[in-house]
This record gives structure tokens, C-alpha cells and sequence, in this order.
């Protein structure tokens, strides 16, 4: 992702008006091993269907815990494709050979298209310690034998935004270079290549030489990627880039964007609606994980497919967004002409373990011709709907609740096809009260060091009735980000931070006590919140 402010977006508006002459680049690819190819500015898979790309970026190499469950819920929630964040090893810790097949068997697992890029290019030129294209290409050729053979599979992006705003200009030569080591160290996949300018391509540098790099792959087999922040916040910047790529029938894809950024807000509703119009991939960024500042980008918090940010409904669940807009790649057996039986409805679901703010679910499972994959849970309010979570086993806990509120919920089901079930039955929720306002304290105590601290927790329950199920809300002084935590399960986003209980802290007794612990790290003093609110409810400090 492109953390630099853009200083030459000046150049934007002066160079959008200059007339294109690069000749057409309507080629056919070389025939190669069965997979991705381009055709006509038109990525093909291996069976000759079109494909196009509808996913999101997941940031693997610093968070490889979590890929696994990831591109499941990733697949879960309608995308076709993902593109995952790997290292060279020289800025971050190295995803090696046996680490890079072991993604690719979980994208398949999970029938995703996988999309690899090597991120430690980022900013070359600009950001101290990135590397260039070449030692990139050295990277691909020692993990060569984990992508041998997953042409089908497998596209080869081949390094994250490759230059900054300086040094730009030898984009061309150097991404040239890259594709000619690529075919002569015998990789046959479709290849990938970002813009500069930290990807977003404001000086048209990868636009106006497009043509000619295009030319340069043997095999003809290169899509172009271009990232969408700040620079494109307008509906003319997008729809002028993507033009003109699609008339000079390029294959172009948007390898990033989201729906703000610190350089600029981009126009993502014009950035997804266009690329639906001229089929255009496109992967938002980016699941999970975020810091640095920009933790607005994740699409779930704390990597739970259960508690989708704003940016991960949009784009997800909006309009011309990855449920309404995605087909999987028929490579996995679907696609046009396959399968278009949708599954029968669930079972009715029914609750448990009914608390202030969360429930469980659970429904008997639906049945399908080939297989049932995943299973949308929405909130029924009289004629309307709204998404709620999204599952691929026969439960799922809600969490996030109001207390003392009342829901109805239902599910459907869908295939590996996109195809979806009818409505299952309702059933109605009603979460438990909340504290009264005034029946809860909260101490928190500090272990400082300077660069981080642990806070221990202590809710205090000075209330007549059991509190079953809670969320904990407050804000850092400044500077501190969590790290980890016992007892309980906290998210942040920017300074505000949330606490949840865990199954075996869910209740604090009438005049009893939970605690929970974190441990963050900090660029400046570190003192105690000035607030807390539980369930809703404002709490004293002890």
C-alpha cells in the first residue's frame, strides 16, 4: 500500500490532457503452459474464460497466523481472488519456498485466485531500506519451485509499487529488465506489474509505457496494476485512467484502493463502479491488520469476518461491489455455462447463549448439487435487510449487540458458484439489559516502560443484577497502539479501543469483579484513559 503523501499531484491535471499515440496492443498470448494468459487486453484463465478479478490484498507476511482463516472468510464473503502480501526477505522476514506453497494450496483450498507480490520494492528510490525489481526477480527464482505447475492458479505480481516519486522514470527499463529474467528463468505465469509513484502513477509514467513494456513479455503475458488513493478523487481522474487503458485494449487491473486515505479521499464508488463497466479487475486493500495511521483501511476488525468496518461492507456488500460483481474462475469447475442451482434454504436457526451484546446461532445445513460454501446471516427488519456476518459452518456467534434490544435474524446459503438459497426462517433475539448507568467502575492500572506498558483491567459490577455479555469503550491519551491482550479480545481503530469478553469472562457478578489485561507500545507518555463506557453505559474510575 502506498503510505507516502503524493507532492507532484499538480502534475495530474496537466498530463490527463495530452493525446495518446502508443499503438494497439490487441496481441494474443505466446501458447504456454495451461493458465492465465492475455488475449485482446482480456485476461483468460486456463480454460479460455474470461476473468475477472474481484478480491481483496491480505497482509500474509506479518500476520501468517492468520492467512488460513483469512482466505477462507475471504471466499466466504463472495471474492473470487486475493492478493497476498509476501516478503524477500530484505526488510521483512523472508516467506520461503515451503511458506509460499503452503499459500497456494490454501488459496486453492479455498478456490481463490492467488495473486503473490513481493513487497519489499515499495517505494524503491524514495523509502530507505526497498529494493529493486531485479532483487525481486531473485526472490521469484528461489521460491520457483513452489509456483511450478500453478499457472492455473497463480498470478506473479511481481514487486509492490517498484518506485516512489523519485527516480520514476526508469520504471520502464527496470519493469522491462524484471519481465525478460522472469521468461528467461522459465516462469510461464501471467505476470503483474505495479506503477511507480508509489503505484499510483500520476506522472502516466506506466500509462504512457504501457505499450512497450507490454511488448517487451515474450509471451505476452502482462496486466498491468495500478493503485487508487488520494490522486483519483474524482470520478473524471478514475474514469480517464481506466479509459485508457481499455481503449488501447491493455489489461489493466486496480491492485489497490480504498475508501480514504491520509494523501487524499479517493472516489471508490467511481473507482468500482467503473472497473464493473469495462470489466475491470479490481482488489481493495486491505483485510486486516492496517497500522501506521491508516488502521481506517481494514475491512475487518481484528481479522473477525464477524465485525465488518464500513470499508469492508462497502465493498463487499455495496453496490458494485465483490458479492454483486464476483465470479469464481472456472478453473474451479464454475463459471459461464456451470453450475446455476442455487441450494435449499437452511434449517431455522435457533440462539443460545443470549447476552447483552452477542448471541450464537446455530441452523440445521442447507444441501446443494455441489457444495454448500458459505452461509450469509442477515438482520430481518420488516420488508428490509441488512448483512450481518457472513459463515461457512452451520453457527456463528453475533457479537456487537445493543443490550436490552430486540433482532430478527435469518441465513442463506450459497455454492461455490455464487448461487444463492432461498430465506431460511426467522427467529427472534432479545439481548440482555446493560448495566444502569452508574452501577459499573472501572480501575485501570499501568506498568509504564516508556515504549510501551501493560494495563490491567478491573469492571466492577456495583449493580443488583448479573451483567451477561460486555464491551468495554475507551480512548488512548495518544500515541499508544495494542499489541496484545489476555482475558479478553480488544480492538483499535485510531485511539478508540474496545474490549470484549471472552466465553470464560462473559459475566460480571451482581457486585463482582472481571479483569482483563493488554499490553501495548507507545511513541510518547502514557497515562490512563479519561473515560469508559460498558455496554453503552458511562462507568466511574477507581
Amino acid at each position: 500500500m502506498s503510505r507516502k503523501r503524493v507532492t507532484a499531484a499538480g502534475a495530474l491535471l496537466a498530463v490527463a490532457a495530452t493525446v495518446l499515440t502508443a499503438p494497439s496492443a490487441a496481441h494474443a498470448a505466446v501458447p504456454s503452459a495451461a493458465g492465465f494468459h492475455v488475449e485482446d487486453g482480456r485476461l483468460l484463465d486456463a480454460n479460455g474464460n474470461d476473468f475477472v478479478l474481484r478480491g481483496v490484498n491480505h497482509a500474509h507476511t506479518w500476520y501468517t497466523a492468520t492467512t488460513d482463516r483469512a482466505l477462507a472468510d475471504i471466499k466466504a464473503l463472495g471474492a473470487n481472488s486475493v492478493r497476498v502480501v509476501l516478503s524477500t526477505g530484505d526488510r521483512w522476514t523472508k516467506n520461503g519456498t515451503a511458506d509460499v506453497a503452503h499459500v497456494v494450496a490454501r488459496c486453492k483450498a479455498s478456490r481463490l485466485v492467488c495473486v503473490l507480490e513481493a513487497h519489499d520494492t515499495t517505494g524503491y528510490g524514495e523509502q530507505s531500506g526497498a529494493v529493486s525489481l531485479d532483487k525481486a526477480v531473485d526472490y521469484w527464482i528461489d521460491v520457483q519451485s513452489a509456483l511450478k505447475g500453478q499457472e492455473k492458479y497463480v498470478l506473479l505480481n511481481l514487486g509492490n509499487e517498484p518506485h516512489g516519486n523519485t527516480g520514476h522514470t526508469a520504471w520502464t527499463a527496470d519493469t522491462r529488465n524484471a519481465i525478460t529474467r522472469m521468461r528467461a528463468a522459465g516462469f510461464e505465469h501471467t505476470l503483474m506489474v505495479d506503477a511507480p509513484n508509489w503505484g499510483q502513477d500520476w506522472s502516466f509514467t506506466m500509462r504512457d509505457n504501457a505499450p512497450a513494456v507490454f511488448a517487451a513479455d515474450p509471451r505476452r503475458n502482462t496486466v498491468f496494476s495500478v493503485h487508487m488513493y488520494g490522486v483519483y478523487d474524482t470520478a473524471a481522474e478514475v474514469e480517464d485512467y481506466l479509459n485508457r487503458f481499455a481503449s488501447r485494449r491493455l489489461p489493466l487491473v486496480v491492485g489497490e484502493f480504498g475508501d480514504a486515505h491520509s494523501d487524499g479521499n479517493p472516489d471508490e464508488d467511481a473507482i468500482m463502479a467503473t472497473a464493473r463497466r469495462l470489466d475491470l479487475g479490481y482488489l481493495g486493500w486491505s483485510w486486516s491488520g492496517n497500522g501506521g495511521g491508516v488502521e481506517y483501511l481494514d475491512m475487518a476488525t481484528g481479522f473477525d469476518a464477524g465485525r465488518l468496518t464500513p470499508w469492508g461492507q462497502r465493498i463487499f456488500n455495496g453496490p458494485d461491489g465483490i458479492r454483486q460483481t464476483s465470479r469464481e474462475a472456472s478453473v474451479y469447475g464454475t463459471g459461464s455455462g456451470g453450475d446455476t442451482r442455487p441450494p435449499t434454504a437452511p434449517g431455522a436457526p435457533t440462539a443460545s447463549d443470549v447476552t447483552s451484546t452477542g448471541a450464537r446461532l446455530t441452523w440445521p445445513a442447507s444441501t446443494d448439487d455441489t457444495a454448500v460454501t458459505a452461509y450469509d446471516v442477515v438482520r430481518v427488519d420488516g420488508s428490509g435487510e441488512t448483512p450481518v456476518t457472513t459463515a461457512t459452518a452451520t453457527g456463528t456467534t453475533l457479537t456487537g449487540l445493543t443490550p436490552a434490544t430486540a433482532y430478527t435474524f435469518a441465513v442463506y446459503a450459497r455454492d461455490a458458484a455464487g448461487n444463492r438459497s432461498p430465506r431460511s426462517a426467522t427467529v427472534a433475539v432479545t439481548t440482555a439489559g446493560g448495566p444502569a448507568a452508574g452501577s459499573c467502575a472501572v480501575a485501570y492500572r499501568l506498568e509504564d516502560w516508556g515504549t510501551g506498558f501493560n494495563a490491567h483491567v478491573t469492571l466492577h459490577n456495583t449493580g443488583s443484577q448479573d451483567i451477561r455479555g460486555w464491551q468495554l469503550d475507551f480512548a488512548f491519551p495518544g500515541g499508544q497502539t495494542v499489541t496484545s491482550a489476555w482475558n479478553a479480545k480488544v480492538t483499535q481503530q485510531g485511539n478508540q479501543v474496545r474490549a470484549t469478553h471472552e466465553s470464560w469472562t462473559a459475566t460480571i457478578p451482581a457486585g463482582g469483579t472481571v479483569g482483563f489485561g493488554l499490553s501495548a507500545s507507545s511513541t510518547g507518555g502514557n497515562g490512563v484513559p479519561a473515560a469508559f463506557s460498558l455496554n453503552g453505559s458511562p462507568c466511574t474510575r477507581n
